[in-house]
């Protein structure tokens, strides 16, 4: 409970790291948009944080997987894990090319 109430109440977008390649290069990496898009969607703005980063909806599900999978023993499924690696690289990859087209 006070980790949700130390969410909503300290101003994240404070403690976000930048992104060393936009600053550098001055082009967006494919993670662009994926620290937003985790500080929209613990703040309960569903659909801004797919617009953000729509690989997010992935990656999370992913990372819960395959950190369930090797600190647990939870002998998850490979088949999903790697369905899900795929798709997450997919939308990764159509989010980093669509950024470029616009």
């Amino acid at each position: 409970m006070y980790l949700i109430t130390a969410i909503y109440t300290m101003n994240l977008e404070d403690y976000m790291l930048p992104c060393l390649n936009k600053q550098l290069l001055g082009v967006d990496c494919p993670g662009c948009g994926m620290q937003r898009a985790l500080h929209l969607l613990l703040h309960g703005e569903f659909v801004a944080a797919f617009q953000m980063y729509p690989a997010i909806y992935t990656i999370l599900p992913l990372f819960a997987l395959v950190i369930g999978n090797k600190v647990f023993n939870l002998n998850i499924n490979q088949r999903l894990i790697i369905i899900l690696g795929i798709a997450t690289v997919a939308l990764i990859l159509i989010n980093y090319i669509t950024k470029f087209i616009n």
